[in-house]
């Protein structure tokens, strides 16, 4: 029996019987949709200090603005002769070097907002900084009809609960943090009764008809994931971490066959009004060891080159240090893609320009809604034009 097949009886046969005749064919279609492009969104929460990231050593500005909270020259491992990475990002050096990453430098909006809140919904919705959308850019995605967003589990966030990012009208992701927990907890008797309760005309109503959908999905989901998931023993080594975890679980996730386009993780903490060096050091090196090891475990399994690695944070941080030896929420800032296929590899685009600043903050560059449309058009193979403001075309990164 091919694998294929395999994943189609298995995974179905257990739980089908209890979800209604109207949605069992949402397997069958995901199951015919493995071996395409896929995209992992990595969300930096708490809006990372990019200048401390991608260090401008070749600008006694950055030197002057951070007279305590610099990172000396000597220790920056070095890109080019102006930028380097921070030294806890030593994992990444080999990935760059191999040209794997692109950094884009100075990436943001007009009118940048520093709320945390505020500024992250624009990034989730792919809004302007004057309206305010109901929809995330994924969530809009799931919701376009693309061949491949018929099925519950297209976009995955390996968390307990699901971003707005991934949210539509009549679409979302879900939330997965533990597939075979998910699997128990979806047979439970109370989401049998659910799922065996649901009606198609119920499923017309505004707020009923959004819960059972959501149970139902949930219910279905659940078995496709765990049945398949499990059919994958990872043995690659990661770090010891949550985030490093989440992204093995992705990683398995891939390598078994799931049939996902988007998966979605973050990493917090970056939050550093106080004594920011040692827990922004702390956090990169995490970050980057992981993103490493994630890596090296897809090209173990030839998935590499069909998957985008996007990295963002809803904003930079002040170029000036604070007295508390932190650093202020402020604007623009860097955004990494990870690929075997990008188009131009290295640093994008300038570094930013710390003698023309806004207020204080670092002046945008490139408007994040271009990379989102580069994501769409270029990797994920759809027109943005129902999803963000078609005014917004594609780059040349992938």
């Amino acid at each position: 029996m091919k694998r294929r097949d395999f994943l189609k009886n298995t995974a179905l046969a257990s739980g089908a019987f209890l979800i209604p005749s109207f949605i069992k064919p949402l397997e069958l279609i995901a199951a015919d949709n493995i071996g395409f492009k896929r995209l992992v969104i990595i969300q930096l929460s708490g809006g990372n200090d990019g200048l401390n990231t991608i260090v401008p050593f070749g600008d006694d500005l950055y030197y002057k603005k951070r007279p305590s909270l610099n990172i000396a020259e000597n220790e920056v491992i070095k890109l080019n002769n102006y930028q380097g990475f921070n030294p806890a990002m030593d994992a990444l050096r080999e990935v760059y070097d191999q040209g794997q990453m692109s950094i884009l430098n100075g990436v943001g909006y007009p009118n940048p907002d520093r709320s945390h809140f505020r500024s992250m919904d624009i990034w989730h919705t792919a809004s302007g900084s004057d309206e305010y959308l109901p929809t995330g850019w994924i969530g809009r995605y799931l919701d376009s009809n693309c061949a491949e967003c018929k099925s519950p589990h297209t976009a995955i966030e390996v968390d307990e609960s699901l971003s707005l990012a991934l949210k539509g009208i009549t679409n979302k992701g879900i939330a997965v943090k533990n597939s075979e927990q998910l699997y128990r907890t979806t047979r439970e008797p109370f989401f049998k009764m659910a799922v065996n309760d649901a009606k198609q005309n119920l499923l017309n109503e505004d707020n009923l008809g959004y819960l059972y959908k959501t149970l139902i999905e949930t219910y279905s989901s659940a078995q496709y994931i765990n049945d398949t998931a499990k059919l994958y023993k990872n043995t690659a080594i990661y770090p010891i971490s949550q985030f490093a975890n989440e992204l093995k679980t992705i990683a398995t996730f891939i390598n078994s066959g799931l049939s996902t386009r988007v998966y979605y993780v973050s990493l917090s903490g970056f939050d550093t009004h106080i004594a920011q060096r040692g827990q922004q050091s702390r956090l990169l090196k995490a970050f980057s060891e992981a993103v490493a090891a994630f890596i090296k475990d897809l090209k173990s399994t030839r998935n590499f080159d069909d998957t985008l690695i996007m990295t963002f944070s809803e904003f930079g941080r002040r170029v000036s240090q604070n007295a508390s030896g932190g650093t202020d929420h402020g604007t623009a800032n860097n955004l990494f893609l990870f690929s075997g296929k990008l188009k131009k590899a290295g640093i994008f685009n300038t570094a930013p320009n710390l003698n023309d600043l806004d207020n204080g903050d670092i002046k945008y560059q490139i408007d994040f809604r271009n990379v989102y449309a580069t994501v769409l058009n270029n990797w994920l193979g759809i027109t943005n034009d129902k999803i963000i403001n078609p005014g917004f075309k594609p780059l040349s990164l992938v």
